[in-house]
């Protein structure tokens, strides 16, 4: 019979304690995620998560796994709609777009930047799939505004279609000189 020698843990490490098969199968697997880095203080165990926030996130992260020219710009037509009927039933309890508004104008305003700013880095990070995911948020923020001024996106398709084969330059020279008063710059793009 041969003798086997029991291996000593480090010093000041926990002795080993045996595995049983599933603890073994568990420990060998990657817990989700495990390749992804943590945004910074977010603490390692944080990294296997509930089945509700992982069953959530693939949910929302599914959008990004969508093929190329599978979208169009109706969800916008319908997201507005859905903002609306947010806005109409008021209930600030299980809606945030109801909330958002509830606490006015300029809180509003603020969400619709803050976005623009996290939209504008990733995009100068070179970060795609960021700048997709912070792109949804500018156009849900961008369309909160539109409810909350009365404006419906028909409205901003049409000065669309107005500006369209429209140079740039020749649009920004024909700007009223009301505007330039009003942004107190002569410096407009």
């Amino acid at each position: 019979m041969a003798r086997t020698e029991k291996k000593k843990p480090a010093k000041g490490a926990a002795p080993a304690l045996p595995l049983d098969a599933s603890a073994k199968a568990k420990a060998k697997k990657p817990a989700r995620g495990a390749d992804l880095p943590l945004p910074q203080g977010v603490p390692a165990k944080a990294k296997k998560l509930p089945k509700s926030i992982r069953q959530v996130e693939d949910r929302v992260l599914k959008p990004l796994a969508v093929a190329p020219g599978a979208g169009d710009a109706t969800v916008l037509d319908q997201l507005w709609e859905t903002v609306e009927q947010r806005r109409i039933s008021g209930d600030i309890t299980q809606s945030h777009s109801a909330r958002l508004m509830a606490r006015g104008t300029a809180k509003v305003a603020q969400k619709l930047g803050e976005e623009a700013v996290e939209c504008v880095i990733e995009a100068t990070l070179g970060h795609r799939a960021e700048t997709i995911l912070e792109s949804a948020d500018l156009l849900y923020h961008l369309v909160v505004v539109w409810v909350d001024a009365g404006i419906r996106p028909d409205e901003v398709w049409a000065e669309l279609r107005r500006r369209e084969g429209i140079s740039g330059l020749v649009e920004k020279a024909a700007r009223p000189k009301g505007i330039v008063r009003a942004a107190r710059t002569s410096k407009l793009p």
